[in-house]
């Protein structure tokens, strides 16, 4: 059996929270990372004193803010939302439907940014929250703009179901990909939940590597449609530009920041 490192370890207590699980007990913990109690014990102990993880008065754990700190620094979360957020907030107003922002991260596609319109179609998603690359509209943009070799992986992996218009068909997403990297946007309509449309488009920094994806999601029966693409398009020009882009360089494939996944 191979022992595991102390920060595989380490790393598979934190490993252990997620959106569905945001609170656990140190037996959760320990269940979910897979570690005896004992080792549980000692590692949760060290992240409570470092600030990683707090404890509640009814002992149980959740994430603590000293990782929310750290994690300000990175450059794909709160400094690329503070700079596209007036952009985001200029979409909502001009729609005031469900506005995101979100990262490739390997497969799975990261939203880092969200504006929830009051009375606008429900929407699986909150910031932080992972779905795959190929099933949304901003997945779709920056999955068209990976490398040709990053697309042919993704494609002859199982593509994932959530109804049934998800695209499931390699050749079919292909066919998509081309697409969106000819408009310069992507319509995905009712792949995550049968009642929903979103419109996307890329965000690029200033070597034009897109970065980053915004877009606005609908009702699958909105008439507004074609009105919603310049609207995102603008957006998404306008963060693009506030990253330092010139409209003189062309919006080019690759991941932009290193894939972890």
């Amino acid at each position: 059996m191979t022992t595991r490192s102390a920060p595989d370890r380490l790393l598979s207590v934190l490993a252990a929270f997620d959106h569905g699980h945001p609170a656990l007990s140190l037996t959760d913990i320990s269940r979910r990372a897979g570690l005896t109690l004992t080792t549980t014990h000692r590692l949760v102990a060290a992240l409570t004193d470092w600030g990683a993880l707090e404890r509640d008065d009814a002992g149980v754990y959740h994430v603590g803010l000293r990782l929310w700190e750290v994690a300000a620094l990175a450059p794909r979360g709160v400094a690329l939302r503070q700079l596209a957020l007036p952009y985001l907030e200029d979409l909502y107003e001009a729609t005031h439907e469900n506005v995101q922002l979100a990262v490739r991260d390997g497969s799975d596609v990261v939203y880092i940014e969200w504006i929830a319109g009051r009375s606008s179609v429900g929407v699986h998603i909150r910031v932080g929250a992972r779905w795959p690359l190929h099933a949304t509209g901003v997945g779709l943009v920056l999955l068209a703009h990976c490398e040709p070799r990053e697309q042919e992986e993704y494609c002859a992996t199982p593509l994932a179901v959530f109804t049934p218009y998800t695209i499931t068909e390699p050749a079919r997403l292909r066919r998509v990909l081309a697409e969106v990297r000819r408009t310069g946007v992507a319509v995905s309509s009712r792949q995550v939940t049968d009642d929903a449309l979103s419109v996307a488009a890329p965000v690029c920094g200033p070597d034009g590597t897109v970065v980053a994806a915004v877009s606005v999601v609908v009702p699958q029966d909105d008439a507004r449609v074609p009105a919603l693409v310049p609207a995102v398009r603008l957006a998404a020009l306008g963060i693009s530009r506030a990253l330092g882009w010139q409209p003189t360089v062309p919006p080019r494939s690759g991941a932009g920041y290193p894939s972890h996944r």
